[in-house]
């Protein structure tokens, strides 16, 4: 089973157990994280796709480490003028362990007391 799920603005594709260089995140190494943003799934073919996400189901996934990633050469240059620049950076990346992709617990309200009484009241 596989799912497309959207972290920090990118899409990925992910399994479980799957390791994946993400954008930093902000939170904690050690920590458990869901992300809700799930676009698609296929479980052995049967594949679901959301409008534009699926309800009810997250992505669960713990932080490895936060780390920097290989430094990003930008070079520009233009012909015949005697112009060339070069620049470079790392970009701060977290690793994370997808856990499971599974359904996201539901939200249920109880209803409301006082509602269902007023509500009463206003019939009489």
């Amino acid at each position: 089973m596989y799912a497309i799920v959207e972290i920090a603005g990118h899409q990925y594709k992910v399994q479980k157990d799957q390791q994946v260089f993400v954008n930093r995140l902000d939170a904690k190494e050690g920590a458990t994280i869901k992300f809700d943003r799930v676009l698609l799934t296929d479980k052995a073919g049967d594949v679901t796709v959301g409008a534009p996400a699926i309800n009810g189901l997250a992505v669960h996934a713990t932080i490895e480490r936060h780390l920097k990633g290989d430094k990003v050469l930008v070079f520009k240059k233009k012909r015949r003028k005697g112009y060339q620049k070069l620049n470079g950076f790392r970009p701060y990346l977290t690793e994370i362990r997808i856990t499971d992709i599974k359904k996201a617990a539901a939200k249920t309200a109880a209803p409301k007391k006082e509602a269902a009484e007023t509500k009463a009241k206003k019939e009489a």
